[in-house]
């Protein structure tokens, strides 16, 4: 009976007149959406795609006219008749033997000599046309997990490859970089998630330093533009005090060349503004 009595007396005193807006749990400063800041999440690009692994083109188009990898050498197909050729051509060719082809070409460019099948530059090169041609089968066929998991085998792979020459060899990684028209991405030192928080503050802070820059530009502008009223005042004020000086006769501390340093300041401004 005494907690409900003592209860009762409580509330007869509280009203809501009484409660003021620090205890009604409304925010009394301003949101951030009220500022002029718009952040959108950047999109996530794969490893997968040439814009993460660095290939700065696609697998070229190949002249479907050449003989296929396997009777390059053949004497007998070089007298044959046209028809032979065009039958033993890419043209007749599965996809198989053209990205063979291609395969071979970019060994070709990159070899030390006519027996190198193992070198750095001969891996890195083949591992490259494999990752073009992936890249390209992989824009009509996004779902295929087991082409994805091994293009991204791959491109790791490479990575690795161009890292270590890289090390060794750097006028030699320049160079395979430049034949093979790639780019090599090392890894961050310490990787950053992006976070919603941590760009909202990066915003913030350039939109309020924005603002500032605008602020003080404005007021350069108009101290310019009142610049030659005030050094005509300075004139004035320089050669009344020159005067009284002279009339009181007391020590001259405003000297002519004062005076005309301030005039030929004046006449400069006024040439500027013509």
């Amino acid at each position: 009976m005494n907690i409900t009595r003592n209860v009762l007396n409580i509330a007869r005193y509280v009203s809501p007149s009484n409660l003021t807006l620090k205890h009604s749990g409304c925010r009394s400063y301003a949101f951030k959406s009220d500022l002029k800041i718009k952040w959108v999440r950047p999109e996530k690009i794969p490893c997968i795609r040439p814009e993460k692994s660095g290939d700065l083109e696609c697998v070229p188009k190949i002249d479907l006219s050449q003989p296929q990898l396997l009777f390059r050498e053949s004497k007998e197909l070089q007298t044959a008749d046209e028809t032979v050729k065009k039958l033993f051509s890419l043209e007749y060719a599965p996809r198989r033997k053209l990205t063979q082809a291609y395969f071979q070409d970019m060994k070709e460019i990159v070899k030390r000599h006519p027996f190198d099948v193992g070198s750095v530059e001969v891996q890195i090169a083949r591992w490259t046309g494999i990752i073009r041609a992936y890249q390209e089968l992989m824009e009509r066929f996004p779902r295929n997990k087991r082409m994805k998991v091994v293009l991204k085998e791959l491109i790791d792979r490479r990575k690795k490859k161009l890292k270590y020459l890289r090390r060794w060899d750097y006028k030699r990684f320049e160079w395979l970089l430049e034949t093979l028209n790639i780019v090599y991405k090392p890894p961050p030192n310490r990787f950053h998630w992006v976070t919603r928080k941590e760009s909202l503050r990066k915003l913030t802070d350039k939109y309020c330093e924005n603002i500032k820059q605008e602020r003080l530009e404005t007021y350069k502008q108009m101290l310019q533009a009142e610049q030659p009223v005030f050094l005509q005042e300075k004139i004035r004020a320089l050669e009344f005090m020159r005067n009284e000086q002279q009339e009181c006769g007391v020590e001259v501390t405003v000297t002519d060349e004062e005076i005309e340093a301030v005039r030929k300041q004046l006449q400069d401004l006024e040439k500027d503004k013509l």
